[in-house]
């Protein structure tokens, strides 16, 4: 079929190619300047002073802190006042609303590999902090799949108790005496080292090569206030999660991770090219978290069986089980963390209970 204004089109066409013609012969008398489509003159790492600010955007939710924004604050871990001891009572004596309502509600991470991530496969949780939660499930119900399991980010661990949305959470969470005014915890489970990661090939040994670099951490994290006392001449990228961070220590956006050891061989578990370096800096212990007792609901009949789950652990070699399983490999360990309780009257212990 012919269009009534074909002669047009191929007038057209014959212009075009033409043109095309001239530009590409045009172009042939041009050198190209390979130097601005392909730079590689970025700076080695000797080189720069700080993660490069170029290149992808930063991890959502991630800000930025300049070198001395905001005061260090003190991170007390020696004054601690210990949990509450367990008792002989049965979980349908201490915590009947959970056993009726037949499951716990747990806040964790679903992507801390080796503590608390969700497997690529397989879809399911695993790390060391979900098969602590399914060990207070088995201690519970009978049952270690009686667990509802809720994400988290470490900023709104105290918030997410404190709105009742989960039970306890299970969430790397340091025990300092400024967090137990904001929440109610357990004896310790797991005690480790904080330290620094950073890219093999990377001149950092230490917090002595960090002035002028950047430091990856978490908001809302005792790594903060570490990276603000240690890494005082640093920027800090806080971000919303570890593997946040490290995507921006693969991005060159930070040029070390300061955490905990358990968190950063994770870390290191899923990049061949990281190492840990560095003396320790300090260390802490994680337990697990409950909300404050309010008139509304006490929290210290579910924290006694909490510690009573964490000790059978220790007594019966499951500890030891659980922590060769998933940091063996990586870290040394001299044990499971002493136990640590309050004293308590005994004429006085469990009126407040007795009265949910």
């Amino acid at each position: 079929m012919r269009l009534r204004n074909g002669k047009t089109r191929h007038a057209k066409t014959r212009f075009f190619a033409a043109l095309l013609a001239v530009s590409i012969a045009a172009s042939a008398c041009t050198p190209l300047n390979f130097e601005s489509l392909h730079p590689t003159d970025t700076p080695d790492d000797e080189d720069r002073p700080a993660a490069h600010a170029y290149g992808p955007p930063l991890p959502a939710g991630a800000t930025v802190e300049n070198p001395g924004d905001q005061p260090p604050q003190e991170i007390n871990t020696s004054d601690i006042i210990g949990s509450f001891r367990p008792d002989d009572r049965t979980p349908i004596e201490l915590i009947p609303r959970i056993v009726h309502r037949g499951r716990i509600i747990v806040g964790v991470d679903q992507s801390q590999n080796l503590l608390s991530y969700r497997d690529s496969v397989t879809g399911e949780l695993r790390g060391f902090e979900v098969d602590l939660a399914r060990e207070i499930s088995r201690d519970i119900f009978g049952d270690p799949d009686r667990v509802d399991f809720r994400f988290i980010e470490s900023a709104s661990r105290a918030e997410a108790l404190e709105n009742h949305d989960v039970d306890m959470v299970i969430r790397t969470m340091t025990v300092t005496r400024l967090r137990q005014e904001q929440v109610l915890f357990s004896t310790p489970y797991l005690t480790t080292d904080s330290r620094l990661l950073v890219i093999k090939n990377s001149d950092i040994k230490g917090v002595a090569q960090l002035p002028g670099r950047t430091v990856c951490v978490t908001d809302g994290s005792t790594a903060l206030e570490k990276a603000r006392l240690n890494a005082p001449q640093s920027r800090i990228l806080k971000t919303r999660s570890w593997a946040d961070c490290l995507v921006a220590l693969q991005q060159h956006q930070a040029d070390a991770i300061l955490s905990d050891d358990t968190i950063l061989s994770g870390i290191a578990a899923q990049d061949p090219y990281t190492a840990i370096v560095g003396s320790t800096l300090a260390s802490e212990s994680y337990a697990v978290a409950m909300p404050l007792p309010d008139a509304l609901y006490d929290s210290v009949p579910l924290t006694r069986q909490v510690n009573s789950t964490i000790e059978r652990l220790f007594r019966d070699g499951t500890w030891w089980q659980m922590y060769n399983r998933w940091f063996a490999a990586y870290n040394a360990t001299a044990g499971p963390p002493p136990l640590n309780y309050r004293p308590e009257d005994p004429d006085d212990a469990g009126k407040a209970e007795e009265e949910q």
